[in-house]
């Protein structure tokens, strides 16, 4: 009998190596009703209250995290679809952005949500 080569498993392991990869990509990119609604493909500027905030939060002292101040467009958002993701009022990101026309939104704008 011919001896065959151990090479022979190779394009099924990686097969199923992929398989498993590819399970875990897409189970990793959904979410369960509770939690926060991520934006993947979005850019979302975070900062910290760097300066005294003894006047803010519970009174000793305890600093409270600042929430995203702008945003920064993607393709296909609108106003609406950004309220949406960042959870503030279609009402507010309008106030905050008077000249903001949703129209002539292009990749990369940066908007004002807080």
């Amino acid at each position: 009998m011919e001896h065959r080569s151990p090479a022979r498993y190779l394009a099924p392991l990686a097969l199923v190596g992929f398989a498993v990869a590819l399970v875990l990509v897409i189970g990793g990119s959904t979410r369960s009703d509770d939690d926060e609604p991520v934006a993947p493909t979005a850019t979302v500027q975070r900062t910290t209250d760097q300066g005294n905030d003894r006047d803010r939060g519970d009174g000793n002292g305890e600093r409270r995290r600042r929430r995203a101040e702008t945003y920064t467009v993607v393709a296909g958002d609108t106003p609406s679809g950004i309220a949406e993701k960042t959870g503030v009022p279609l009402s507010t990101i309008e106030e905050l952005n008077p000249d903001l026309d949703p129209q002539a939104l292009s990749v990369g704008d940066e908007i004002r949500i807080r």
